[in-house]
């Protein structure tokens, strides 16, 4: 009886060995796009280097190339990793009043992040008109989240009868970011809690009909003041 031979299509005799290279390692990222979006808002997009980020990072130039063969594409990415997670609706502030929330919302931290990617974006002027995927990445990242979370607000003041159902609420969420930018990118004002605050009572509130004192301030510790009572006197009849 003869033996017979391997088949000459079977596919265990006709297979290369696979060859695996290195796997890349990604666990550097988060820090290397920290540092890219450091230099960016110190030095601008045309100051930037790819040199500058990868000392910033503590990291090998080679290393960054790998990842994103140009600056541009670190840009995006770094960008991008600004937006900091979605937005959870469910955490924002509920203090009972439009005032109370919007209050609420400024922190120390939300400051210096918002003032930080302000600056990013100042940085990228010159490139945003050109390239209409930079624009988008920037507006999800630094714009939308904080519009988001004041039209929220905003939305739900009216449902709980605060204000009118009428209230302009999809500009009115803007005013904040859009005045910030002014203010950081031409003025070259820092923004801060007094500058915030005056937006919510000078601008937001007289819009939708309270006024400035409609609602604690959550930094205060202080309830709004209540007005004097009526001289029964007076109102006697």
């Amino acid at each position: 009886m003869t033996q017979l031979g391997p088949a000459e299509d079977d596919p265990a005799e006709e297979a290369e060995p696979v060859k695996l290279g290195r796997r890349r390692d990604h666990t550097r990222d988060p820090d290397i796009l920290a540092a890219a979006v450091d230099v960016l808002a110190e030095c601008g997009y045309d100051g930037m280097t790819i040199d500058m980020v990868a000392s910033r990072a503590k990291a090998g130039k080679a290393t960054l190339y790998r990842r994103w063969p140009s600056k541009g594409e670190l840009v995006i990415d770094a960008v991008a990793c600004m937006k900091n997670g979605d937005l959870n609706l469910s955490q924002l502030p509920d203090t009972g009043t439009l005032r109370g929330d919007l209050i609420a919302m400024i922190k120390p931290h939300s400051i210096e992040d918002g003032e930080k990617k302000l600056r990013v974006i100042a940085g990228l002027m010159s490139l945003l008109a050109h390239s209409p995927e930079l624009a988008e990445t920037a507006r999800l990242s630094v714009v939308e989240p904080r519009v988001t979370a004041h039209r929220f607000l905003l939305r739900r003041a009216i449902e709980r009868g605060e204000i009118s159902p009428t209230s302009d609420v999809d500009n009115l969420a803007t005013v904040t970011t859009a005045m910030a930018s002014m203010r950081v990118l031409f003025e070259r004002k820092p923004v801060n809690r007094d500058f915030l605050i005056s937006l919510i009572d000078g601008v937001i509130l007289p819009a939708v009909g309270l006024g400035a004192g409609s609602g604690a301030d959550p930094g205060s510790g202080s309830a709004p003041e209540a007005p004097p009572a009526a001289d029964p006197a007076v109102t006697a009849h």
